[in-house]
């Protein structure tokens, strides 16, 4: 029987977290839950999986849980970041599922290392920030990280049972998000309302928009670079729109592995849930004769400039991913609120990266110092970029 702590259990990759959980009552059970704001559906969860511990993001919201769920219900309810923190470090779990977004993944993560809890990870940010750190963290502990994300799920199933120095290239496809055919002199009018419209991927709506820039492309290339100890020339970036292959891998002798299925994140989560096993999960194969062509091309970095902005960063390193990742969350915010125009969000975070001094080999306050200093500065490039 394994035991989950679920970080962001009310969102689309907690949610079908616990789906997994329910279908598989022998196999696993949940220790804690931990979600921002969605009182309603974590008091569900409460109710049907029975964490000791659920964990809310401030203290008015804490108090609204404790009075949404039964007084007969013995569970201990925290807020905010102390009780993110242990959340992440219950002695009775095994595994530790890390689905909150953004940088707020970093510090729970390197907590659960510490614990001892192996990692099931949905938040790219956690090694786009402190992608050595947390990687030699987890090595010197004998932590396993799991990857979540579809992509990575299928570099980590396409390097199974090969030699790594047979990798050639990792293959990382795109689904090139709703824009991927508008012509360039449209992206002045996107707006919000058109930027939240995927394609293919039903995702929260920060997720979403990176998406809709390649931002997301580019924090998964700084992610494959971690998971997988490859040198960023080695990760390659195709546009694949069916979301059918959801990443390859190519080796020295010219063969190339792909890893195939419907374009939804269950299989993935059950995959780093269960590895080395597979878990029968009732899922239908895919109707290869039904599925039509499958299309591959080049990403257009002058229409999706983020992409080359999150290269830059990963060919940096240092503290330079994480900057640009803060510059982003706070440009994708800004966008979200109306306070810039679509086409503006690559220009703050090149402004934000072009100021900032690159420390090569940072330590965590270093690090958490760096990603502040891009938020203050990305505050002060919007009001120069303001609509």
């Amino acid at each position: 029987m394994k035991r989950l702590s679920v970080l962001g259990s009310t969102g689309s990759i907690g949610c079908n977290t616990l789906k997994i959980v329910s279908q598989f009552p022998d196999r696993f059970q949940i220790a804690s839950l931990a979600a921002k704001t969605n009182v309603a559906l974590m008091a569900q969860q409460i109710e049907q999986f029975k964490p000791n511990l659920a964990v809310m993001y401030d203290k008015k919201v804490a108090e609204q849980l404790r009075q949404a769920i039964p007084k007969k219900q013995k569970i201990e309810i925290l807020f905010g970041h102390d009780g993110y923190l242990k959340a992440a470090s219950q002695n009775d779990a095994d595994t530790v599922v890390i689905a909150v977004v953004g940088s707020a993944g970093l510090l729970p993560t390197l907590e659960a290392i510490d614990a001892g809890k192996h990692i099931a990870l949905a938040n790219k940010e956690t090694l786009v920030m402190a992608g050595e750190l947390v990687m030699k963290k987890a090595l010197d502990a004998g932590i396993n990280i799991f990857p979540i994300d579809s992509e990575h799920s299928a570099i980590f199933q396409c390097l199974e049972g090969h030699r790594k120095t047979d990798l050639k290239k990792i293959l990382l496809t795109a689904s090139g998000g709703p824009f991927l055919n508008w012509p360039k002199s449209d992206f002045e009018r996107i707006t919000p309302e058109d930027a939240l419209k995927h394609p293919t991927w039903q995702m929260g709506k920060k997720i979403t928009i990176d998406s809709a820039t390649l931002m997301n492309k580019g924090l998964e290339i700084i992610e494959a670079k971690w998971l997988f100890d490859v040198a960023p020339d080695q990760i390659h970036v195709i546009v694949h729109p069916q979301s059918i292959v959801h990443s390859l891998v190519a080796y020295c002798d010219g063969s190339i592995i792909a890893q195939l299925s419907k374009p939804d994140m269950i299989g993935a989560i059950a995959y780093a849930l269960s590895y080395p096993e597979r878990l029968k999960m009732g899922n239908s194969l895919l109707n290869l004769t039904s599925l039509g062509s499958l299309t591959f091309a080049e990403p257009d970095l002058d229409k999706f400039p983020c992409l080359c902005l999150a290269m830059d960063a990963c060919r940096i390193g240092g503290t330079s991913p994480a900057v640009m990742n803060a510059a982003n969350e706070k440009a994708v915010g800004f966008f979200l609120e109306n306070k810039i125009r679509f086409i503006q969000i690559p220009q703050i975070i090149e402004k934000v990266m072009k100021q900032h001094q690159v420390i090569p080999s940072p330590g965590l306050d270093e690090i958490l110092q760096s990603d502040q200093w891009a938020r203050i500065t990305a505050e002060k490039a919007m009001d120069e970029h303001r609509c």
